[in-house]
């Protein structure tokens, strides 16, 4: 075979590689996978770390209202995850905090006019107790009654982790009473409190029967992660702006397996973080890592693994580990982890 011909092959082999992979990451962009995003306050400036602006709230609406996305209740993503459905791309899901007397105020009659579905985690105790700020029972039953789904958030929103595991049921199975009780049937779903929680706290969730559990990991859900422990990012007013919603909403999935550590207690700290990345996703050499006040981490590639190392022991309380990557049209895949230190 002269150079000529050589040449030719060699560019014919590598436009059908690429256009294999080109395939390969498209078909993974039609795959069962969702953007959830997690709000607490609304328009309450004294509380800008879980408040969002007015108009930064309008402006994320705004931009859903678009053809390309699709804004789906919690229950279907999680159904049509379970059961390996296709959703639509950049199928997008709402949830909300705490039951803050913002969200009935303000949230709601904006979503309710935009016929966007939404999840409102509660935890018990302030309602019960009539606490200024929050919603009560009877606000809760009125926007239940037109169309908000209503999930757990515990009794009385306690780090989890932190608690025996007597107390921790207890939190759970309390909150579920009440919420029978005041509502007719119990939740389905659970939000962590402050996105929290351990292997055993998790294995209690899958006891008593819910279909899903939130943390507030940063990522996108996909049928490759756990059911038990599904990310949402989080919004506020530093977070909140137009740019980064537009980022967050067009995410990918990462499509990630074999996560370790498996248990985001740590005992070990700092942990020895990897994954492995299903071959779908393509090239790794443009993935990177961030931890909180870190900055970019070191990583070993090993195939498709990843060990990612840390410079040093993150401090008692959250921190999170983020790993982004460049993805189809402009997209970013993303996937995070948030670990709890006691």
């Amino acid at each position: 075979m002269n150079f000529s011909l050589k040449l030719l092959v060699s560019i014919f082999l590598s436009a059908l590689f690429e256009i294999n992979c080109f395939s390969l990451t498209l078909a993974s962009s039609k795959s069962s996978s969702a953007v959830v995003v997690v709000y607490h306050r609304f328009n309450e400036p004294a509380f800008e770390s879980t408040s969002i602006r007015l108009e930064q709230f309008k402006a994320h609406l705004s931009e859903l209202k678009k053809n390309k996305y699709k804004v789906v209740s919690l229950p279907e993503i999680v159904s049509s995850i379970n059961l390996g459905r296709d959703l639509p791309d950049r199928t997008i899901g709402l949830s909300v905090d705490d039951a803050y007397r913002s969200f009935y105020d303000i949230a709601w009659p904006l979503l309710k006019a935009a016929k966007m579905p939404v999840t409102l985690f509660v935890s018990t105790d302030v309602v019960d107790r009539q606490a200024p700020g929050y919603m009560t029972w009877d606000q809760i039953r009125e926007v239940q009654k037109e169309g908000v789904t209503i999930g757990s958030q515990t009794k009385s929103h306690k780090h989890l982790p932190l608690l025996s595991l007597g107390d921790a049921k207890m939190e759970i199975d309390k909150a579920n009473i009440r919420i029978a009780t005041e509502l007719g049937k119990k939740p389905s779903l659970l939000a962590y409190p402050y996105g929290e929680y351990s292997s055993p706290v998790r294995q209690i969730i899958i006891d008593r029967g819910f279909d899903a559990a939130f943390t507030q990991s940063s990522g996108v859900i996909s049928s490759h992660l756990d059911k038990f422990a599904l990310p949402r990012f989080a919004l506020n007013e530093r977070y909140g702006g137009i740019d980064r919603f537009r980022l967050i909403v067009n995410a990918m999935p990462m499509m990630v397996t074999d996560v370790l550590p498996k248990d985001p207690f740590l005992t070990n700290n700092p942990p020895a973080f990897g994954f492995t990345v299903d071959p779908i996703v393509g090239s790794l050499k443009r993935l990177a890592c961030f931890a909180s006040n870190q900055g970019k981490l070191s990583l070993e590639r090993l195939g498709r693994r990843v060990e990612v190392r840390l410079a040093s022991a993150f401090p008692a309380g959250r921190s999170r580990i983020n790993c982004t990557m460049p993805g189809l049209k402009e997209r970013w895949r993303w996937f995070g982890v948030q670990f709890t230190v006691p």
